[in-house]
């Protein structure tokens, strides 16, 4: 039997390379790919070490000309896609009326854009077979107002959309596209908003003045609690899901 194959965006850290790892560990073959190619490098290689199926391939998600040639070449060397996983993504923070063009277009290059293009690249070649799976890695914040956020929130609110429309143009070809949409997440991304000891405290316990509950589990997310719902949303476990958006936040947005 045919070992599946996909293909993980941002596997060089934090949630992505918490993906790779899963897949992996469930006996996918991993394509890890990442801008950052010697941190790419180094996470591949540790996985690898461990006994998983995972090789590296270092991409600009944010060219439509790199994103096909990343899906091409996975192909080439690894066989047909069978699972996309868009979770690259970068975070610039700022209140609305002073963001800078550049933070601007940076964040929707990478976070919306860049899952326009994979997405295109991967699933072109998905209906060909009649088969496949995507799963976009978005954020609660899509669905809610997040002071200093409205770049990254309007950013996955795209991202989001865009992915149950082509779920829903793509389901007669037997290719599920979901979302998941965590919260508050033990990475890299998460620490660099913290400005002292007490980030992760107020986290937890939220901000009356920025209008933001705390998380009622009271408790931060893993980047491997994230992993496991991609996993999940992928697998044939979900089979008769698709267009869905799950949200892994400890419910830090109530339910809502």
């Amino acid at each position: 039997m045919r070992k599946e194959i996909a293909l993980v965006t941002g596997a060089a850290g934090g949630i992505g390379e918490a993906v790779v790892r899963a897949l992996g560990e469930s006996g996918i073959s991993v394509a890890a790919a990442d801008k950052d190619g010697e941190r790419l490098k180094s996470v591949a290689g540790k996985l690898a070490a461990e006994g998983l199926p995972v090789r590296a391939y270092a991409a600009d998600v944010t060219t439509s000309a790199g994103a096909e040639r990343l899906v091409a070449e996975v192909e080439d060397t690894l066989g047909p896609l069978d699972q996309l996983v868009n979770a690259a993504g970068i975070l610039r923070l700022g209140k609305a009326r002073d963001l800078k063009d550049e933070d601007w277009s940076a964040t929707f290059a990478v976070n919306t854009t860049g899952v326009f293009f994979m997405s295109r690249a991967a699933v072109n070649r998905m209906v060909q077979r009649r088969s496949g799976a995507v799963v976009t890695v978005a954020s609660n914040a899509a669905g809610t107002a997040r002071a200093e956020m409205a770049a990254y929130a309007a950013s996955k609110a795209a991202a989001t959309m865009f992915t149950k429309c082509l779920g829903l143009e793509v389901a007669e070809y037997g290719i599920r596209c979901n979302v998941v949409a965590p919260g508050s997440t033990e990475t890299p991304m998460l620490t660099s908003m913290w400005h002292d000891d007490h980030g992760r405290t107020a986290t937890l316990q939220g901000s009356l003045d920025a209008y933001r509950v705390g998380i009622p589990l009271r408790k931060l997310a893993r980047p491997s609690d994230v992993a496991d719902a991609v996993a999940f949303l992928l697998s044939e476990r979900a089979s008769h899901i698709t267009m869905h958006e799950l949200t892994v936040d400890g419910g830090a947005t109530l339910g809502v």
